[in-house]
């Protein structure tokens, strides 16, 4: 008997993801490219699910939307029900009580553990596509508490990660986003060296986290440390 995946990844709807993501999606690393898990995840596209609904402005009409294909999904089977977007940490409590399933939509759901992980004395920096579509409800869904001991970073305002906003219909250059992405994390160490970890709120950001790793020397988490956490916990691969 075939083995079915027991985790599924929301993604955005067919035609709605710009060139330039589509290009990071291509990316190892990456949550929406299956080469990414040494174990097999289900990808479900979701009508409705664009940049507008998800990151700009969410509503109950997209969460309605989420609540019915997750209740298809756990019919199916799937234990455990994430997305490729951090802003969809905005759906969390609402998705979660609605099945009985795991429900894991942002890699923002790690913060509080991070940060009991680092102590009082440190902070957790969590790095986001842009810090103005990362609102308080976001934060509060995701249970992070502890402000005092929170770092935003964002990248909307670099010169080739903006472009996603400025210019959406054009590709990256993928190798100046790549120092951006490092170049950002390094200012925010500097201004803030109590930082004891790294939070990668969006989902593109992934295949970056070992390069900040090795020349930054912090541990960085993002949304594949969380489903490779979830992914133990269903027996989708085992270590030993």
């Amino acid at each position: 008997m075939e083995k079915k995946p027991k985790i599924c990844i929301l993604r955005w709807e067919e035609g709605q993801v710009l060139p330039a993501q589509l290009q990071l999606e291509s990316l190892p690393g990456n949550s929406t490219n299956p080469a990414s898990y040494p174990f097999e995840v289900m990808m479900l596209r979701v009508k409705g699910a664009n940049m507008d609904t998800i990151e700009e402005n969410p509503c109950q009409e997209m969460l309605d939307k989420f609540i019915v294909v997750c209740k298809e999904l756990a019919a199916q089977g799937v234990k455990a029900i994430t997305t490729s977007c951090g802003f969809t940490a905005y759906y969390q409590e609402g998705l979660a009580a609605a099945v009985p399933e795991l429900v894991f939509t942002s890699a923002l759901l790690q913060v509080p553990f991070i940060q009991t992980m680092v102590g009082p004395n440190r902070k957790v920096a969590v790095l986001t596509a842009n810090k103005y579509h990362l609102r308080e409800e976001h934060l509060q869904r995701a249970k992070i508490v502890d402000r005092d001991h929170l770092v935003i970073l964002s990248l909307h305002d670099q010169p080739e990660w903006g472009r996603i906003y400025t210019h959406p219909n054009e590709e990256f250059n993928l190798e100046a986003v790549t120092d951006e992405v490092v170049s950002v994390v390094r200012k925010g160490l500097e201004e803030n060296p109590d930082i004891g970890a790294v939070v990668l709120e969006c989902t593109d950001l992934p295949p970056y986290s070992a390069r900040i790793r090795d020349e930054l020397g912090i541990p960085v988490f993002d949304i594949n440390t969380m489903i490779s956490y979830v992914a133990l916990s269903l027996n989708e691969y085992k270590m030993f």
